[in-house]
């Protein structure tokens, strides 16, 4: 598993794998608030983003990423930039 970004630290936030291999939940304060789901995308990755509340995507379903580390790091930026933060 991934060190939480510095970014999300700082919200009391922390990175937990799911049951499947392929899904991180992002934590804030404890409660498991977004899911990152990792797709296999026409020979690349992409990183689905969303609300575990409502279920709510928050990413851009068109970028796609070389490996899986590189898809969950840019699932998380996209997080980032979806909550302003």
């Amino acid at each position: 598993m991934p060190t939480p970004p510095d970014w999300l630290k700082l919200r009391d936030g922390a990175l937990k794998p799911g049951v499947r291999a392929e899904t991180t939940f992002v934590l804030v304060g404890g409660r498991p608030l977004y899911k990152l789901e990792l797709r296999p995308a026409a020979g690349t990755i992409a990183c689905a983003v969303s609300n575990t509340v409502n279920g709510r995507r928050l990413d851009d379903p068109k970028a796609t990423y070389p490996t899986a580390d590189a898809a969950l790091a840019g699932g998380l930026d996209q997080l980032r930039n979806a909550l302003g933060w």
